[in-house]
């Protein structure tokens, strides 16, 4: 039986009124006995209900619980959808976003004005500020990102550091220029302290520090500082900035800072192979094909005396010191102390100096935390285990050796 026609008459039936069965016929086109028919089923209550649709196995079914976790992070809906993509997911980024938006409210977006880019003309550059991942264990990894955009071919380079010294802006360009292939005529910048002299400077008027100035025209570019409050002016970088929460479904996930590091590494190289949303084109290809010949050759050894020569620190409350982006130990009685850094002809170890003075050498390492037997026994000994003997504290170390960075 028709389902319109079944319908139709159980209006009649619902009222109890017999209807015009020729009426009926006409409406629905068929025959008087049909219509009639139809109404004594739904009166009796002998109509056959119709078959439900049989649900077909979604893609995404074996993936909801951590969708919907991941959401509960804050994380986006390409993030989710890279993210359970190497977890295995066939399906397509759109039934991701669908889903992502049908549990949670939508995010309100502002316009945007496209603007044009000329190739090899500039870069954009900015940090990713204190983000916090928790390893496996649900220890607390706190870092940054080093940003760099050309907004034109939207080729990027990131790197992660654990602190953004002057020092460390200067090597994250120097790499940046390498794994790029050149330097653009000029780089944006925000209003960060490692650039501007903000004793110096006013509203709208900002004033380059000279060592910053003197590192710019060393590389070969002019810098731009970018107006206060005017992020849509190196919005290339403020993009790169948001689409790095794609390691936020990461949290939990990793185990140590070596893999920390190959996350944003792998980020950076998937970004760089995936089609932009602004070209429509890949980055990688865009810039071989039609900007890498305008970007300037780096001077040999040109920037050598920012790296090698007055690397000084200030020595943390941890009584450790930063050198490319891993923490090195000294005696806690520097702690406060501006030492200098030398590196080794062969660029593997590092020695330290107090007043001319070496207080430490270590080997150069990718390790997040790098201690010095002594200097492990001396900062135990001057706090956790204040008033235990190196006995003791050196038996604590032993057994405690895979906690101990967390103290």
């Amino acid at each position: 039986m028709r389902h319109d026609i079944r319908e139709g008459v159980k209006r009649y039936v619902d009222n109890d009124i017999e209807p015009n069965y020729a009426a009926l016929s006409r409406q629905y086109d068929v025959d008087y006995r049909t219509a009639k028919k139809a109404y004594q089923e739904v009166k009796e209550g002998d109509a056959k209900p119709q078959k439900p649709k049989k649900q077909r196995p979604s893609l995404l079914d074996p993936y909801r619980d951590v969708i919907k976790a991941k959401l509960e992070l804050n994380c986006s809906a390409m993030a989710i959808f890279k993210f359970i993509q190497k977890k295995g997911f066939q399906g397509q980024y759109t039934i991701v976003k669908t889903y992502c938006a049908s549990i949670r409210k939508a995010r309100t977006h502002k316009a945007t004005i496209r603007v044009e880019h000329t190739a090899g003309l500039s870069a954009q550059v900015d940090w990713k500020e204190e983000m916090t991942l928790y390893n496996k264990e649900n220890k607390p990894y706190h870092f940054n990102i080093f940003l760099y955009v050309l907004p034109y071919s939207k080729l990027k380079y990131l790197t992660l550091i654990f602190e953004r010294s002057q020092d460390t802006l200067f090597n994250c360009l120097d790499d940046a220029f390498w794994h790029t292939g050149g330097v653009p005529t000029e780089i944006w910048f925000d209003n960060m302290k490692q650039v501007v002299d903000h004793s110096k400077s006013n509203f709208g008027h900002p004033v380059f520090n000279e060592r910053f100035r003197q590192f710019s025209q060393d590389a070969g570019y002019k810098p731009i500082a970018c107006r206060a409050f005017r992020p849509q002016t190196k919005g290339s970088v403020e993009a790169l900035a948001r689409t790095v929460e794609r390691l936020r479904p990461y949290n939990y996930e990793f185990c140590d800072g070596v893999e920390l590091i190959n996350l944003v590494d792998n980020l950076c190289d998937e970004l760089n192979h995936e089609v932009s949303q602004a070209t429509n084109e890949i980055p990688q290809d865009k810039w071989l094909a039609e900007e890498k010949e305008y970007l300037h050759q780096l001077p040999d050894d040109l920037l050598k005396p920012f790296f090698e020569e007055d690397i000084t620190r200030v020595v943390s409350k941890e009584s450790m010191v930063i050198f490319r982006k891993c923490k090195y130990s000294v005696d806690p009685q520097y702690i406060g102390r501006t030492v200098n850094i030398e590196l080794s002809n062969d660029e593997h170890h590092i020695q330290i100096y107090y007043n001319g003075e070496l207080i430490r050498a270590h080997d150069i390492t990718t390790q997040q935390f790098n201690y010095n037997e002594d200097d492990q026994i001396n900062i135990l000994g001057s706090d956790l285990l204040k008033g235990r003997s190196e006995t003791d504290i050196k038996a604590y170390i032993a057994a405690h050796m895979s906690a101990y960075d967390e103290v």
